[in-house]
């Protein structure tokens, strides 16, 4: 594995952590919370159930399902923003985890 791959690999992990850790906080509250509580709000339970095994989660299960959409950054060898969505391209909204230039996560925001 390259030293970039790596290191995208080690930011996913890192993010989605961030993610999960966020839920439920004061700083989660326009994030990772609104993106969970929403979408159980919004979606069928019959999507649920397939990608869940429930027709009515929890939030942290919501979470667990997140699927990385793309990272990017300023150019090509940085990886400054990640974005996490759900399976079945189901959603326009995003969760974007964004790095500072020491490799430590910055901000956690929900996106359109």
């Amino acid at each position: 594995m390259s030293s970039i791959a790596a290191e995208i690999q080690r930011r996913e992990k890192l993010a989605l952590d961030a993610i999960k850790n966020s839920f439920g906080t004061e700083d989660g509250e326009f994030g990772a919370t609104m993106f969970a509580t929403h979408h159980i709000e919004e979606l069928e339970p019959a999507y649920w159930l397939k990608h869940l095994g429930t027709e009515t989660p929890e939030p942290k299960q919501v979470l667990d399902a997140l699927q990385l959409k793309e990272h990017w950054g300023e150019d090509e060898n940085e990886m400054e923003v990640f974005d996490f969505t759900l399976p079945d391209e189901v959603t326009d909204y995003v969760i974007s985890v964004r790095f500072d230039d020491a490799g430590s996560v910055e901000e956690v925001s929900m996106e359109s």
